[in-house]
């Protein structure tokens, strides 16, 4: 048994055949006969041979590795981006480097800086709540790192993005509370620095022109996460005019509200319809379950990775995309009412 690193010209000398030849038979190549590529794959197996990345990196000038940016890694939403990054980036035979933000400016520059000194061929990012300086993303165009945002993007660069279409997702989801009889919905609304917050909104307020119903400005009240939820709802709740439907920016925060409303003694839907953002694990366990907008987070993760990919081998040259991906709304049980 052969000892130590394998390499090519191992096995072509094994074989009695030329490393060319190996390497040829190795990636299937036509001119090569099926028994010279099956004596090449049993012995590249039986003496585990795998590929100089180091070597293949000097010769494509690519280290086939791509680097993520995400806020949280535990996010069902981004847990599910991830899944779509990686698998089609094995698929490509591309290694992936994830960093987690967690909504911290800082830590994000800190990613950028580690992924920069670590050589990726590329890097994608879904920016942070407190990210309001980008001069670290024109740190990498200026690198010429191809540059990728997902779900949420920075509309100061040009560089290709994926994003989810949230301003009809929003709208579908307020629409479908007016028509189910609401007549007074808070919109629970996500960081004005960021276009998913905006574009959300913007649905929101576009659903409520739809049906010619007056905007109370004290209806939209930013709250994002569940310790939001927890403090704002209960005074939501004291108010002398209640609200009867609640529109969240995501999952998490619609839970966290469910539960407040619960505890305080009103129904859901009954007394209060809720609709969420995201329609991932946590809509399916609240009591009852709960209505939201499916954002297809795996197929924004394989869409990221195959414009960055595209633009590595393809052309670099080419003009910088964005890929929509259409949401839909789930209707669950937190808005089965009947329709007035």
């Amino acid at each position: 048994m052969h000892k130590g690193q394998i390499t090519i010209k191992d096995i072509a000398k094994e074989l009695g055949i030329s490393p060319s030849t190996v390497s040829k038979a190795l990636k299937g190549h036509r001119d090569i006969s099926s028994s010279t590529k099956q004596s090449v794959k049993e012995l590249a197996e039986k003496w585990n041979y795998k590929p100089d990345q180091v070597a293949l990196s000097l010769k494509s000038g690519l280290s086939k590795t791509i680097g993520v940016i995400v806020p949280e890694i535990v996010h069902y939403f981004f847990s599910t981006v991830i899944s779509g990054i990686e698998d089609l980036a094995y698929d490509s035979e591309y290694h992936v480097m994830f960093c987690q933000s967690s909504e911290l400016y800082a830590r994000e520059v800190k990613a950028v800086q580690t992924l920069l000194s670590s050589r990726v061929d590329g890097i994608l990012v879904s920016v942070s709540k407190t990210t309001d300086n980008f001069d670290h993303f024109r740190k990498i165009q200026a690198n010429n790192i191809p540059l990728v945002f997902f779900d949420r993007i920075c509309d100061e660069i040009d560089t290709d993005r994926v994003v989810v279409d949230d301003e009809p997702g929003a709208y579908e989801a307020v629409n479908h509370l007016i028509e189910i009889g609401c007549k007074n919905i808070i919109h629970l609304s996500g960081p004005p620095n960021l276009l998913i917050g905006k574009n959300r909104k913007a649905g929101y307020l576009r659903a409520l022109r739809k049906h010619n119903m007056p905007l109370d400005e004290n209806n939209i009240i930013r709250c994002d996460s569940r310790e939001d939820a927890m403090s704002i709802v209960p005074e939501l709740l004291n108010r002398t005019v209640k609200p009867d439907g609640i529109f969240a920016v995501n999952d998490l925060t619609a839970a966290a509200s469910m539960k407040v409303i619960q505890d305080m003694g009103y129904k859901v839907p009954a007394d209060i319809a809720i609709v969420g953002f995201t329609s991932g694990l946590i809509s399916d366990i609240t009591n009852p379950t709960l209505t939201s907008v499916e954002q297809h987070g795996y197929l924004v993760g394989k869409e990221a990775v195959r414009l960055l990919i595209d633009r590595l081998e393809k052309n670099y040259d080419l003009p910088f995309q964005t890929k929509i991906i259409k949401t839909e709304l789930v209707i669950k049980e937190s808005t089965l009412r009947h329709k007035i």
